[in-house]
């Protein structure tokens, strides 16, 4: 799902929005012309119907652009909303107005659901550590990443990695096909490999974890660990100077107890499971 730029700020481009648009009206809208009131002109205005952070709104006024409305942003990617406030407001003919209504209306509910979720875990974290990072992973629905990261980033999370492409992240299911090479081994070749990445291994237990560790893995991700085997892992490895990435079944319940055990980073995929948010649409003629 490509992204465009438009001065500093990257949004997604125009021809995955207007896939969208033809997705929904692959033939037209029939109802507004057998109607026979495409031409009339409108006025539609989005609002948040609860607190919110907001999220794809550049994306949401663009698809009406792209039907024929003109477009007034009201507020940016990451505002929190108060129920009433204003999102965007759109001028244009019925047709324009009424193609483009769902599509964006769905985006913005969708993603700012996830926006908001991600932004309830980072403050519950934060409360404890300012400096925790909590990073969502990369189990969005596919075909929806682009999205989701735009959507985390409003919330104020970081993506844990994009793809398999740009990080070194070391599964047990990796070692299967290894063979014999000690774990130092493996860690040192991919070192030499990817001199410019840092090695991040999965962990299942306090021992594996001091093994990787020792081996010269930078960052453990402790998978499915309780906060306190967490801090059970960082007081063992105190001198340690890597990094401790908590992962599986964190979210905004357990996200303070988890930055209070000593993780540095916190992994999940919990904002992409929130229930949208629902934004208000008026339409008026």
């Amino acid at each position: 799902m490509p992204l465009s730029s438009q001065g500093s700020v990257m949004r997604l481009a125009d021809s995955v929005l207007q896939t969208w648009l033809a997705e929904d009206a692959p033939f037209g809208d029939l109802t507004t012309t057998s109607l026979a009131i495409g031409s009339v002109a409108g006025r539609m205005r989005f609002a948040a119907r609860s607190a919110m952070v907001l999220a794809l709104g550049a994306e949401a006024a663009r698809l009406l652009e792209l039907a024929g409305a003109k477009v007034e942003v009201i507020a940016g990617d990451g505002s929190h909303l108060a129920a009433g406030d204003d999102i965007l407001l759109a001028k244009g003919d019925a047709g324009a107005l009424l193609l483009g209504w769902k599509v964006a209306q769905t985006l913005l509910e969708m993603a700012s659901g996830i926006a908001s979720a991600a932004a309830a875990l980072v403050a519950a974290a934060h409360a404890v550590n300012p400096n925790i990072t909590v990073a969502c992973t990369r189990k969005s629905f596919p075909g929806t990443r682009a999205v989701a990261v735009k959507a985390i980033l409003a919330g104020g999370a970081v993506p844990h990695r994009l793809g398999l492409s740009e990080t070194v992240l070391v599964f047990a299911e990796h070692l299967a096909f290894t063979g014999h090479r000690p774990l130092s081994g493996v860690i040192a070749e991919l070192k030499r490999r990817c001199p410019e990445k840092k090695v991040v291994m999965e962990v299942a237990d306090l021992q594996a974890a001091l093994k990787a560790a020792e081996a010269g893995a930078d960052v453990l991700q402790l998978e499915k660990f309780s906060p306190e085997q967490v801090a059970e892992t960082a007081h063992a490895l105190s001198d340690w100077g890597g990094t401790l990435a908590a992962a599986g079944g964190v979210n905004a319940g357990n996200a303070a107890a988890y930055a209070r055990a000593g993780a540095g980073v916190l992994v999940t995929s919990s904002p992409y499971w929130a229930a949208p948010k629902d934004v208000a649409v008026t339409i008026s003629a």
